[in-house]
């Protein structure tokens, strides 16, 4: 059975990899802040923080974020996009959808 999306589950984990021309991107703390852009059915956002994967490597290039009480809080289709602060300049990510269903 696929994994599927809740209303109302805690600690789901979004990942997204940063690539800029196909290379994976630094995100260590000193030179990247990133976040992450909700957007319910209702159309209506939120931004959460980011963390960086701890794999060892801050070349990675994969951010994080896992969801608290009170995040997914609504059924249908939700879109999800990033956004990186680098010393370069400010960038962001595609914009993804997901499904967030309904409980018994």
């Amino acid at each position: 059975m696929a994994s599927e999306i809740h209303v109302n589950d805690i600690g789901t984990r979004f990942l997204v990899t940063i690539k800029d021309d196909g290379n994976l991107v630094d995100l260590s703390p000193h030179s990247a802040s990133g976040t992450f852009i909700f957007k319910k059915p209702d159309d209506t956002t939120f931004n959460r923080t980011a963390s960086t994967l701890d794999d060892g490597s801050s070349l990675s290039g994969v951010m994080y974020y896992d969801t608290i009480a009170g995040d997914l809080n609504e059924a249908g289709l939700w879109k999800l996009q990033s956004k990186m602060i680098l010393t370069s300049g400010t960038f962001y990510t595609d914009i993804q959808t997901f499904t967030v269903n309904c409980n018994l």
